[in-house]
C-alpha cells in the first residue's frame, strides 16, 4: 500500500501562499472601508512571510520555486494592499495625481524584487540592496493604524507625512542602500554579532509595550538607520580618497 508523502517543500509553501492570502483579504476589507482590518492583515501577511523562511531553513527545503512563491505573494501582501490602502483612506482625494502616488509602492516593490530574484546566489543573504518590500509595507500599515482616526481620515500634522513617505519608501526600495536582515535567533548567531542580537531583542519589547504605534516608531528608526550610515560611509570613502 502507498503511502502518501508530502513534501518538505509544502510546509514553507502553505505559509507563503497564507502571506498572499492575508494580502489578498487587505484590499478586500479596504474596499469595504475597514480599513483598520486592512492594515492588521497586511501586518498577519508579515508574520506568515516570516514563518515561511524559518520553516524553509527547518525543513532544509529552500528552492528556487520558493524563492520566486514568495516573490509574487510579497507584492500582493507588501505591494498593491498596502498601496490600495494608503489610496482608500488619504491619496483618492487627488484623484489621477493619487492613483500615480499610491502606486509608487506597488511598482517600486516589483523593481526591488525582481533586482533581489535576480541578484541572488544561494538562499542565506546578510544584507538586502535597497529597503525590503515587507519594510515599506509594514510601515504604510502601521502609519495608518496609528494616526488613522475612527471616522477613516487623518488629522493634521499627520496627513502632511504621507505623501513625503510614500515617495520615500519608494525611492529607497530602488536605491542601492543597505538595509540589514534581521538576526538568526541562534547561538551562532548572538556570538558573531551580540550587538544586533540585543537590539532585535529591544525592538521586540518595544512591540510589546507599545504595540502598533511601538511598531512604526521602529520601522522609522530602521528606515533612517540605513540612510544615515550610507551617508556615513560616503563620507568616509571621500575622505579616503
Amino acid at each position: 500500500m502507498n503511502r502518501l508523502r508530502i513534501a518538505p517543500s509544502v510546509i514553507p509553501n502553505l505559509f507563503t501562499a497564507m502571506n498572499m492570502f492575508c494580502g489578498f483579504l487587505s484590499v478586500i476589507y479596504s474596499s469595504s472601508e475597514q480599513f483598520f482590518m486592512a492594515g492588521w492583515l497586511i501586518i498577519l501577511a508579515a508574520v506568515f512571510d516570516a514563518l515561511d523562511g524559518l520553516m524553509a531553513r527547518l525543513t532544509n527545503s529552500s528552492s528556487q520555486l520558493g524563492v520566486e512563491l514568495d516573490s509574487l505573494s510579497d507584492i500582493v501582501s507588501f505591494g498593491v494592499a498596502p498601496a490600495f490602502l494608503i489610496y482608500s483612506t488619504y491619496l483618492f482625494q487627488f484623484e489621477v495625481l493619487g492613483i500615480i502616488l499610491s502606486s509608487l509602492i506597488m511598482i517600486s516593490g516589483g523593481f526591488r524584487l525582481a533586482r533581489f530574484n535576480v541578484q541572488l546566489v544561494g538562499f542565506s543573504k546578510s544584507y538586502f540592496t535597497g529597503l525590503p518590500i515587507p519594510s515599506s509595507g509594514i510601515t504604510v500599515a502601521s502609519f495608518v493604524l496609528s494616526f488613522l482616526n475612527p471616522d477613516n481620515n487623518f488629522s493634521r500634522p499627520y496627513a502632511d507625512f504621507i505623501i513625503p513617505m510614500i515617495l520615500l519608501l519608494a525611492f529607497l526600495m530602488v536605491s542601492k542602500i543597505r538595509y540589514n536582515t534581521f538576526p538568526k535567533i541562534t547561538i551562532a548567531s548572538f556570538r558573531e554579532k551580540p550587538v544586533r542580537f540585543f537590539l532585535a531583542v529591544g525592538a521586540i519589547l518595544i512591540l510589546v509595550f507599545a504595540q502598533v504605534k511601538g511598531l512604526f516608531g521602529l520601522f522609522v528608526l530602521v528606515i533612517l538607520f540605513g540612510i544615515f550610515r550610507h551617508i556615513y560611509y560616503k563620507v568616509q570613502s571621500k575622505k579616503i580618497k
